[in-house]
């Protein structure tokens, strides 16, 4: 018989280990390798390169020793809090929208990947969410959940490190600012259709996360209470390369067909500026033996976030390792046929062509890469769309958006 889930705050504590025990290895190599230095150094010296020898012989053993007993007592530390914490009941999972829910939707996005292989349940999977709770998708629970369910479907896909909340306009308002829209909610008031939001673990591949996707669509397809006419898909940040992704491994489905608008907003297709800069740091850190352990640290990064150095959407486009510096083996794939593709791009300034707007755009991903790569302009499907004023995590709820979306929706069939 199997037992109990493991808990939230099991995984929690394992986070906490595994950081700790991170931590001491980091902190050990750091000492390892400035020891090094000074004891070469003395080993040339005639008088008492013996001695010197004879030091760090004694010196290496009981350092690597009591590394080694702390790093067992941190573990030990680590069993005693995962015992405590599944007898005082461990807790259920934290509330949609709540700051532990977006810590974890953090935390899958910086070590996404890490959490899946090692089985904690803070692991985000791909799958659907309705008013902050797991949505299945089968007949009866998308009915009960879409009573006035329409053949006209629009699924969201978030970005990295976030989760389905973040479309509610709350988790945006601030004062000063011109009002928020959640865009499912009007969507079903103006157009007249239907909205599902999709979660899943930002950490893992965007290969994986597009494969997975696809089939979640393929069951929606087939699940949903009414036949489904139009599809709609909007895609936030990474999340519009997991829909590219998930277009590019879906030979043979059927959803394809039903495609009718695909919108990116703010999605780096030709990359993004953090995740390269990150690359660099952690080669010029690795440069140095002092440093090299915190290139290896910082090298840890998810898979998800290094897919969005250059947009990779495939597993074949690192043919070369993750790590190397700034190497672009990414390849130019088609966009879905049959859908009109929507490029929307936000700049901090009014205007797109300011040199400011031109440099830094969103803050978070420039604008020659959210219009997409240069084979798809000019194409009679691709339209671009511009937001000024407007930051990366403001495409989530823009009015501006907002009004492409009910525009396109509103139209006929592209």
């Amino acid at each position: 018989m199997n037992g109990p889930a493991p808990s939230p705050v099991r995984g929690a504590i394992d986070v906490g280990a595994a950081l700790l025990d991170d931590g001491v290895r980091t902190v050990a190599a750091v000492h390892a390798a400035i020891a090094r230095t000074p004891f070469a150094a003395l080993r040339r010296l005639p008088a008492i390169g013996g001695g010197a020898a004879l030091v760090q012989a004694v010196h290496d053993p009981i350092v690597t020793g009591v590394y080694a007993a702390v790093a067992a007592g941190c573990q030990a530390l680590g069993g005693a809090a995962r015992l405590a914490g599944e007898a005082l009941g461990g807790g259920g999972a934290p509330r949609a929208g709540s700051r532990a829910d977006l810590a974890v939707a953090a935390l899958n996005g910086f070590a996404g990947d890490r959490l899946a292989d090692a089985g904690n349940p803070l692991a985000a999977t791909m799958g659907l969410r309705h008013r902050g709770a797991p949505l299945a998708a089968q007949r009866a629970a998308l009915a009960a959940a879409h009573p006035a369910a329409s053949p006209r479907l629009v699924v969201f896909v978030h970005g990295l490190a976030c989760n389905e909340s973040l479309w509610r306009p709350a988790l945006h308002c601030a004062r000063g600012r011109a009002p928020r829209i959640d865009f499912g909610r009007r969507l079903a008031r103006d157009v007249g259709c239907s909205a599902l939001h999709v979660r899943y673990n930002t950490g893992l591949p965007i290969a994986d996360n597009g494969r997975a996707l696809s089939a979640l669509l393929e069951t929606v397809v087939g699940e949903w209470p009414v036949a489904i006419e139009e599809l709609v898909l909007v895609g936030h940040s990474m999340g519009g390369l997991v829909l590219r992704s998930a277009a590019h491994q879906a030979a043979g489905a059927g959803w394809t067909a039903r495609v009718r608008h695909v919108f990116y907003l703010g999605s780096p297709h030709r990359g993004a500026p953090l995740e390269k800069a990150a690359n660099l740091a952690a080669w010029v850190l690795g440069r140095a033996d002092v440093t090299r352990p915190f290139a290896a640290l910082f090298n840890r990064r998810s898979r998800g976030i290094k897919d969005l150095r250059f947009g990779a959407l495939r597993h074949e486009d690192w043919r070369t390792d993750a790590d190397a510096l700034l190497r672009d083996d990414t390849a130019d794939l088609p966009l879905l046929e049959g859908a009109a593709h929507h490029f929307v791009i936000a700049t901090v300034t009014r205007d797109r062509r300011h040199p400011l707007g031109r440099v830094v755009g969103d803050l978070l991903v420039r604008p020659a890469s959210a219009g997409g790569r240069p084979t798809h302009a000019g194409l009679p499907r691709v339209r671009v769309h511009h937001v000024g004023a407007a930051t990366h995590l403001d495409l989530l709820t823009h009015p501006a958006v907002y009004e492409q979306l009910r525009q396109a929706l509103a139209s006929a069939r592209p």
